[in-house]
């Protein structure tokens, strides 16, 4: 199966949609509210980007590098955020789960938490994959924490891995979920989905 593909989604509460220039939209409303790209530990495109953030990704899935998706809100039907399969190693049976981001008002709303669910299932029961992994800024505790509930363990900080463009550097934080772990790791989301 190809890591590269985007099928549709869907979870209570959450679509994951192939992107498209169609959500440029609706995700650069998102990301306006509270000026959420302004984060200085992360990358989200400006509302002003939007356009060319969501061809980059679509370039890097054309060349089988990347799997985006848009995030969509099922109640409002609207796009609230990104999320992709990247660095992308069928050989190995490995993916990257990064380069999300939800728009604020779809943060703490179990949004994150389905679409997690929606790609490990996706990840391990479809494409096989043998571990997942995450990535994290370390000063990005909200993420960090964020892939914590998830179930995934921490194994190790890469120092000094990414120079940004506001001269700072990154020290990235790796996370992953491996197939060993998944049966009990989709158990513990599922009770946490039906509170």
């Amino acid at each position: 199966m190809d890591f590269a593909t985007t099928p549709v989604l869907k979870a209570s509460g959450v679509v994951l949609e192939p992107l498209q220039l169609a959500h440029s939209e609706n995700l650069s409303e998102a990301v306006a509210e509270g000026d959420l790209w302004r984060t200085w530990y992360t990358h989200i495109p400006s509302p002003e980007a939007m356009n060319e953030e969501i061809a980059r990704r679509l370039a890097l899935q054309a060349q089988g590098r990347m799997a985006p998706w848009a995030v969509i809100d099922a109640i409002s039907g609207r796009a609230v955020g990104m999320t992709t399969y990247c660095n992308l190693d069928p050989a190995n049976c490995r993916l990257e789960i990064g380069s999300t981001w939800l728009g604020k008002e779809a943060q703490q709303t179990g949004i994150n938490t389905a679409s997690k669910m929606l790609l490990l299932t996706r990840a391990f029961e479809d494409l096989g994959c043998i571990a997942v992994e995450f990535r994290a800024h370390w000063h990005n505790r909200q993420s960090r924490a964020a892939i914590e509930r998830l179930g995934a363990k921490q194994d190790g900080v890469l120092r000094k891995h990414t120079i940004f463009e506001n001269g700072t550097i990154r020290d990235t934080v790796v996370y992953s979920i491996i197939d060993d772990e998944w049966p009990t790791v989709k158990f513990a989301l599922n009770e946490r989905m039906s509170r």
